[in-house]
């Protein structure tokens, strides 16, 4: 079975986001970037949420920017190979390949795609990952700390979802950024 593995950058306050829904203050230099293209080289498919599939979208066509460095050819690489799953009711198509909507979260459908998937399962956007979190399907959560306050904006992780997490994995980066993957604990019987 697949893992299904929730990761992002967050502000040290815990937000993907500010208020003003700016995530600049998140963009990886070079060594956080090709640390991020190792870890995704497992993931076959990315689920997304309306908003998060539009800014990735960008993989799309980023390498035809004039001279992409290595980590952006890289990383357009390896998103063009996975499959995209794009739960929204708004969205009428998809701007990408290998990409196809779904009107609606269900977490037996979810469950189902991990059973039958070769390889790992990625869930970005944080309603879209707080669903799944609250559903108990998400395996992994990787979080990459940036060393910034923003004061608000969007959570990171979903409010009134309790975890357990044993802590698989760090790294310190010479940005300040820290990388932290932690495994989410099942209760018995779950």
């Amino acid at each position: 079975m697949a893992t299904l593995s929730y990761t992002g950058i967050t502000s040290l306050d815990g937000y993907l986001a500010d208020a003003d829904g700016s995530f600049d203050w998140a963009v990886p230099d070079d060594e956080v970037h090709a640390f991020i293209n190792d870890l995704e080289r497992s993931v076959g498919t990315y689920l997304f949420g309306r908003r998060m599939y539009e800014v990735m979208s960008f993989w799309e066509t980023a390498h035809t920017l004039a001279d992409p460095p290595p980590v952006i050819r890289d990383f357009t690489a390896i998103w063009q190979a996975a499959d995209k799953v794009v739960l929204s009711r708004s969205l009428a198509t998809t701007s990408t390949a290998r990409t196809r909507i779904e009107r609606s979260f269900d977490p037996d459908a979810v469950r189902r795609l991990l059973a039958a998937a070769p390889r790992d399962v990625s869930v970005g956007g944080a309603d879209l990952a707080g669903q799944a979190i609250a559903a108990g399907l998400v395996d992994e959560i990787g979080m990459f700390v940036a060393p910034v306050v923003v004061g608000g904006g969007t959570r990171f992780l979903p409010d009134g979802v309790r975890l357990r997490l044993d802590l698989l994995d760090e790294r310190r980066f010479g940005n300040g950024m820290v990388y932290l993957r932690y495994r989410v604990e099942r209760a018995p019987g779950a």
